[in-house]
């Protein structure tokens, strides 16, 4: 009997002829085996979908914890800048007492004609660190350094009175001696800020731990004046700082961490949530040297940074020197008033840190152009502010105070412009990227009292300081359009590591 047959199975050989009743219990299985697969698949999708949901849902901080780990990292930063800053900028005020024996006869005095010079010194040895400083807390960690830097730098704080009574040029040596040291500070810690702030959290936290140094110096002025006022004189000062970076040093040794992979103690939520924002490499990566010679962006922070510089250490070795000559404040009222501008600026640091992340969090503005803005008012603001000052005659104290403290104050917008603008463009090398700016810019540093000194040659003639304050706004000007012109927010290609790796070993 004949027996009709179906067309081949495309799963047959072409040759092959399968009877219909044979056939359809193959069909059936190959069926079922599909549809379990199917099944299959949609359950493995649905779960891949949770576990991307709950992941997502760990990325975020918890609502509840307000305090995290990556706080006390932070907090502990801003009172390393704290600290640091009231070490350099109490002989800025102590001078005044070191040199003029009717402040407080009962300490010794010092006949010093170089004064610019031995506040320009501690500048000397800051520049000299910072790249290598840079290159060394990428590649070990910058939690030794720290420990160490902060060490020394407090080392050689006790010692300057004791250095004092064998010249200026015993202070000189303690001073560059601190700022070697110190120069490891900011490179270290640009470094940690890369490794431990979100980027929706990098303005708020990058200004906090950064305008601790205006907070040094408001409480640092004021308190060095009183002290030199008082029974216990000009050493004091110099002694209480020297204790308390000791005592910094001894909280970083117990709660300090290269950053969240190697804290013992952090949840894995929030080192998730850290991690997952910072971009940053877990393994080491090669600097691309000449990429970064060639890039723009990075030119515009540096010349940005030089221009804050020459200003910002203009107003604050020689603030204290014009109150002084031309407003003829004492010792104790001359450390009150040198710090009122310095206080405005902490104060300001806040509502500009909160206004630039809104800005960037709400996608109100990219993040260039909120760094750039924020950069404007802090470098063009202190400009004006300096010009209209060189123009009122001086007898108005009233309004010359105030044109200090708003060209201080204002100054406060760069902490969360350029100033994180590094880790923006290459969080991997957030930490040698801070050390050539600041290197390159603190130069500058070393320059503006030397300059001060050249031009002011009597304390006393406000023409003379007017040149400074023109020159001081000049800078500023023409180094903020450097970066509104070049600056970006947008990740750099030579950030990636593969980028890096990839041409360091052709």
């Amino acid at each position: 009997m004949s027996s009709s047959v179906k067309e081949p199975n495309k799963m047959e050989s072409a040759n092959t002829k399968v009877p219909d009743d044979a056939q359809a219990p193959v069909i059936n299985l190959v069926w079922d085996v599909i549809e379990h697969e199917e099944a299959t698949s949609m359950l493995q999708n649905e779960g891949q979908r949770s576990a991307r949901i709950v992941s997502q849902s760990r990325l975020r901080p918890e609502k509840k914890k307000w305090y995290g780990v990556r706080h006390t990292q932070i907090l502990l930063l801003f009172l390393l800048i704290l600290i640091g800053y009231g070490m350099r900028v109490n002989l800025s005020v102590g001078i005044v007492a070191m040199t003029d024996p009717e402040t407080n006869p009962d300490f010794p005095t010092y006949n010093w004609t170089i004064k610019s010079t031995i506040l320009s010194s501690f500048f000397w040895g800051y520049v000299i660190p910072q790249v290598g400083v840079g290159q060394l807390a990428e590649r070990y960690g910058p939690k030794w350094f720290l420990t160490g830097s902060m060490l020394v730098s407090a080392l050689f704080t006790i010692l300057i009175p004791v250095m004092a009574d064998l010249g200026a040029w015993g202070v000189i040596v303690c001073r560059v001696l601190q700022g070697f040291t110190q120069g490891f500070f900011y490179p270290c810690t640009h470094n940690l800020l890369s490794r431990w702030i979100p980027l929706s959290e990098r303005s708020r936290m990058g200004t906090f731990v950064y305008a601790g140094g205006p907070l040094g110096t408001v409480i640092t002025m004021p308190v060095t004046g009183w002290i030199s006022a008082s029974s216990i004189g000009w050493p004091s000062v110099f002694y209480i700082y020297g204790a308390l970076g000791f005592g910094w040093v001894a909280l970083w040794f117990w709660l300090g961490s290269n950053g969240p992979a190697d804290h013992k103690s952090i949840s894995a939520e929030e080192r998730m949530y850290i991690e997952k924002s910072c971009q940053t490499s877990a393994t080491k990566v090669p600097t691309p040297w000449k990429d970064m010679a060639k890039s723009l962006p990075l030119w515009s922070i540096l010349i940005a940074h030089c221009g804050q510089n020459w200003g910002f250490w203009t107003l604050m070795t020689e603030i204290p020197t014009y109150m002084k000559g031309v407003l003829n404040f004492d010792i104790a009222a001359n450390g009150l008033l040198s710090a009122a501008p310095y206080f405005a600026l902490w104060v300001l640091s806040f509502f500009f840190s909160y206004l630039t992340d809104t800005l960037i969090n709400r996608k109100i503005f990219s993040v260039a152009i909120s760094r750039k803005l924020v950069t404007n008012i802090g470098l063009i603001g202190p400009a004006v502010s300096l010009v209209i000052l060189g123009f009122i005659d001086s007898s108005n104290k009233g309004a010359v105070i105030a044109l200090l403290i708003i060209a201080v104050g204002i100054n406060s917008a760069i902490y969360c412009g350029y100033q994180v603008n590094h880790i923006d463009i290459a969080p991997n090398h957030a930490g040698t990227l801070m050390g050539l700016t600041n290197g390159a810019a603190n130069i500058l540093s070393i320059c503006a009292p030397l300059l001060v000194q050249f031009i002011v040659t009597d304390e006393e003639d406000d023409s003379q300081w007017t040149i400074v304050w023109f020159i001081a706004a000049g800078v500023y000007v023409v180094c903020d359009l450097a970066f509104t012109f070049f600056g970006t927010g947008e990740l750099l290609y030579w950030n990636d590591p593969d980028y890096c790796i990839n041409k360091d070993g052709t």
